[in-house]
């Protein structure tokens, strides 16, 4: 109890004993009063609180009388734990605290109506979600997550010792402003981006919170409520929401076999956003023929190509493409990369590639949202890819996806015949097109029901309606053993007409 801070304002709208009585409901439903310690005595409620005493007893009392509170004779006031279980259900504690507290006469404070204060909406936006205990299923094919075992947790650590050591406490401990780590800047040039063609000085890069954090402040910093974005379509549906709070005017360019078709469908956009090497969410690689004309179009045009090259490192089925960025002759290629999916999403760790000018104003912008990404995190990451542990996990991550992908590529086949092409990328992800009438919504509900999680694919099209019969099986975080039990669970409940809508 002492660790809790009461108090009231006598200045305030509300009356005293209301302002007690809403401080400890609110308390009691929060669980911040433990059940079986006293409640400070009415007498020592009163000092603290500079009260009559008279005041807090009344308060005590209504509080018991409302089943909030227990009286111990000679023992003093308890939280009645009662209360706490017996929220109706669905009733959060804050509902509770508001239907609870006692409505005072002279309360005349106006309520804030936030909504008509709000800019923008981003709480409107349809996103990309999974269930939160996703682990607990046996079929998870979600994409995008790590399988725990696959990582090398033992070197994660020594690197997290060494970066976190007395040795290189100024590393980490300092204010760094703008600056990011210039080993992990080191790394990003020497070692990862080489293998993409791309040669750039240490000025060309900024370290970001994730690739997301790098199309958030592109965005920012470059479209104004006019600019007409390019993106594919299907597209990546958090960039689509993210340029969607800057600009209204988003044209969706259908992409086909080879990824984003190089056409009239550009005329007008001042930005394009694609993902050239893997397209998502359809899995397709762009060829080397169409990125050498997409630059000449976007020369052409004066276009800026903003390159997201996810998933680089999961390519074990084909030779590597050159990334746009690494073709580029006229700086007019933004390239976002991410450590997010080789290493663990929660890392969130990304960096930006581009002209000098634009690092620098990204540079200045993020000084203004967060300064830099947490130094901790960049020398236990830049001592991962130094010390060769990444080279390491990349190796063996390509290993089981291999397996994987041959694994549900011939589940596919089996059981969902003709909906799917295997990702000639590789990657971790299936991209299906189920039948006309299948609504993947209601399939991923009734999978769920027997254990399996889809991902329907509707929410990566802009255009409405979308179409209901996509959907996307992940195979990063699941067992080998359990994908084609899985897949036969979807196969079967589309077979029996699950999901399915009647004309």
């Amino acid at each position: 109890m002492r660790d809790v801070l009461f108090q009231v304002e006598r200045s305030g709208h509300s009356s005293i004993q209301s302002q007690i009585r809403k401080m400890l409901v609110s308390a009691i439903l929060a669980g911040q009063l433990p059940s079986g310690v006293p409640l400070p005595s009415s007498r020592r409620m009163a000092k603290t609180l500079g009260v009559s005493r008279n005041t807090v007893i009344l308060a005590y009392q209504g509080l018991v009388d409302d089943g909030y509170m227990l009286s111990r004779e000679r023992s003093g006031f308890f939280v009645n734990d009662a209360i706490r279980d017996g929220l109706p259900p669905g009733m959060s504690a804050a509902s509770a605290i508001s239907a609870a507290a006692v409505v005072d006469p002279d309360d005349t404070v106006p309520s804030i109506d936030w909504q008509a204060r709000f800019r923008t909406h981003p709480g409107r936006q349809s996103n990309l979600n999974k269930p939160s205990d996703w682990q607990s299923y046996p079929y998870p094919f979600i994409y995008g997550q790590v399988d725990q075992g696959l990582f090398p947790i033992a070197a994660w650590r020594e690197c997290s010792r060494q970066a976190l050591g007395r040795k290189g406490m100024d590393t980490w401990t300092s204010d760094a402003y703008t600056l990011d780590d210039p080993m992990l800047i080191d790394q990003i040039r020497t070692r990862l981006l080489p293998r993409r063609g791309i040669m750039v000085a240490e000025n060309n890069i900024l370290v970001t919170l994730g690739a997301q954090n790098a199309l958030y402040m592109l965005a920012s910093l470059l479209m104004r409520p006019d600019t007409v974005v390019g993106m594919e379509e299907p597209g990546y549906p958090d960039v689509r929401n993210i340029v969607g709070l800057k600009t209204g005017h988003i044209r969706p360019i259908p992409v086909d076999g080879e990824g984003l078709p190089v056409d009239g469908s550009l005329a007008g956009c001042s930005y394009l956003y694609t993902t050239p090497s893997h397209q998502f969410p359809t899995t397709v690689t762009m060829p080397l023929a169409r990125r050498r004309q997409l630059l000449a179009e976007a020369h052409r045009r004066d276009l800026v190509i903003i390159e997201d090259d996810y998933e680089f490192e999961t390519n074990y089925v084909s030779e590597p493409t050159p990334a746009l960025k690494s073709l580029d002759t006229d700086d007019r290629v933004i390239y976002v990369g991410s450590l997010s999916k080789t290493l663990f999403p929660g890392l969130r760790l990304g960096y930006v590639v581009g002209a000098t000018a634009l690092i620098d104003e990204m540079r200045a912008l993020r000084r203004l949202m967060l300064r830099h990404p947490p130094n901790n995190n960049q020398r236990t990451t830049a001592l991962f890819l130094a010390l060769g542990h990444h080279d390491s996990l990349i190796h063996k991550l390509h290993k089981a996806y291999r397996a994987r992908w041959e694994c549900m590529g011939a589940a596919l086949a089996r059981h969902l015949p003709n909906m799917s092409e295997a990702p000639s990328f590789g990657g971790t992800s299936f991209w299906v097109m189920g039948p006309d009438d299948l609504d993947a919504d209601m399939l991923a509900e009734l999978a769920l029901e027997e254990g399996v999680i889809i991902e329907p694919g509707g929410i990566c099209f802009a255009r409405d309606p979308a179409p209901r019969n996509y959907f996307r099986l992940g195979f990063s975080s699941i067992p080998l053993e359990r994908i084609e039990p899985g897949v036969e669970i979807i196969g079967r409940l589309i077979r029996d007409g699950a999901g399915r809508v009647k004309a």
